[in-house]
């Protein structure tokens, strides 16, 4: 009936869990995929693992004929419930059925009275680890706001099977929890609150960008699939200590570290939340004010698990996310592909992967957990930052210390010459930082 994983290993590594789960992952017939299901099965139960679910069972079903009704058919459906039944018998009750497949309301509910247990889909469990992870108001916000989205077409329910013992946003949740007995209407209401304050934060967030623009340092975001290394290779670039394990959605908000490049050249880089395949349309869209920054930035760092067996359908799944935000990875020069873990790699796979990255600006070969080729990377950072520098002749009075370090801090003095009273220099300077610079004498002039 299904090809079955062992978890065993996983059970005794894991010190504490929120309950006892069976993971199970459809296969529709006639649908294709660039994935395996055993590939597919074992990133559920990473995601089951990463709010600490403890995964007593796990397998692949097939499913010949989609039944409207309950999405698996009768013969899976009893030889689950059968499994739970013994499992209950044996004093080992597994809570949680999460099924990795949208299920309709409909669904949901008559699995819920097949198995005697809990169900939740893929998107009920996604939303569950970004409530859990949250921890900035606005991330908060945004994971509630598509939690509610997912809520409405599923009113009203009561979930009572397993006591709550984490955040998160009611779909792993027990008695006494305030969503219960929510209803449309209030529903609708908290929505369109949220909405308000989601919207305060696209706004603060444009003038932060706007301030950024006026120093200004270039914003360099690292995007790319949950767990490839993207907070990794942020600590390493900007000898920072963000949460980074090996863990899916192990950070969920991002972060922000000033970088110096070996130039002298001072970037923002951003660390935004991981993406993964069927990524909840709620959550896109909740997060719409997050990614924004993704849009603005000067240069995005498309993060790749080289080393992991399904690396090609993880950059097809990404690139299909940056193309919903309006940015075509293969042709705006932004992107640069990031192939990071090639310490994880055979010397014959590593040898192609470098050369198929080498003597490239639009990609780079690293291992962000031993630093090896780190300064590839920055190095194509700096080509990036210099490129579009021109050469000015610039006479600063003796007495305009400010300008004359401003120049120095942000551009590239090829040439200098004193004489009295001024300074001559030869700068080699982006449009963008000396237009800055010319606002801020105007400025002093009129102050």
């Amino acid at each position: 009936m299904g090809t079955q994983l062992n978890t065993e290993n996983q059970r005794s590594t894991r010190q504490s869990s929120a309950g006892r789960a069976l993971v199970l992952h459809p296969v529709l017939r006639g649908t294709e995929s660039d994935r395996s299901p055993e590939s597919s099965l074992e990133e559920a139960v990473g995601l089951a693992s990463a709010i600490d679910l403890d995964v007593a069972q796990a397998a692949v079903v097939k499913v010949n004929q989609p039944r409207p009704a309950t999405l698996l058919g009768g013969g899976a459906i009893e030889q689950y419930a059968q499994a739970l039944e013994r499992a209950r018998a044996d004093g080992e009750a597994i809570d949680l059925v999460i099924v990795d497949h949208a299920l309709t309301p409909v669904q949901q509910r008559n699995l819920e009275k097949a198995f005697e247990a809990k169900v939740i889909d893929r998107t009920g469990l996604i939303l569950e680890i970004f409530g859990d992870r949250a921890r900035t108001h606005e991330g908060q916000l945004q994971v509630e706001l598509a939690a509610l989205s997912y809520q409405k077409s599923r009113l009203v329910r009561s979930w009572t099977h397993l006591e709550r013992q984490r955040g998160g946003f009611g779909f792993l949740g027990g008695p006494g929890e305030s969503q219960l007995e929510i209803d449309r209407r209030l529903i609708g209401d908290r929505i369109v609150k949220i909405k308000k304050e989601l919207e305060d934060v696209r706004r603060t967030r444009g003038l932060h960008r706007k301030a950024r623009a006026k120093v200004p340092y270039p914003v360099v975001a690292l995007v790319g699939y949950t767990n490839a290394g993207k907070s990794t290779l942020f600590n390493r670039m900007a000898g920072a200590d963000v949460f980074a394990k090996d863990l899916l959605f192990a950070t969920l908000d991002p972060t922000m570290r000033q970088v110096v490049l070996p130039s002298g050249r001072k970037v923002i880089l951003s660390d935004t939340v991981g993406f993964v395949s069927d990524l909840p349309t709620h959550l896109v869209a909740a997060f719409r004010a997050t990614l924004e920054e993704v849009q603005a930035a000067d240069i995005i760092l498309h993060v790749r698990d080289i080393a992991h067996p399904d690396s090609e359908a993880q950059k097809a799944d990404v690139e299909a996310i940056l193309r919903d935000l309006g940015i075509d990875p293969e042709r705006d020069p932004r992107v640069i592909e990031v192939a990071n873990k090639i310490d994880r790699l055979d010397g014959e796979e590593r040898a192609s992967v470098l050369a198929r990255t080498d003597r490239s600006d639009s990609a780079c070969a690293v291992s962000a957990a031993t630093g090896d080729r780190l300064d590839d990377l920055f190095g194509i950072l700096d080509r990036r930052m210099t490129a579009g520098r021109a050469v000015v002749e610039m006479d600063v009075a003796h007495a305009d210390g400010a300008t004359l370090a401003w120049l120095y801090a942000h551009g590239e003095v090829l040439d200098r010459r004193d004489d009295e009273g001024h300074t001559h220099l030869q700068v080699a300077i982006e449009p963008a930082v000396l237009a800055r610079l010319r606002h801020l004498r105007e400025e002093r002039a009129f102050a």
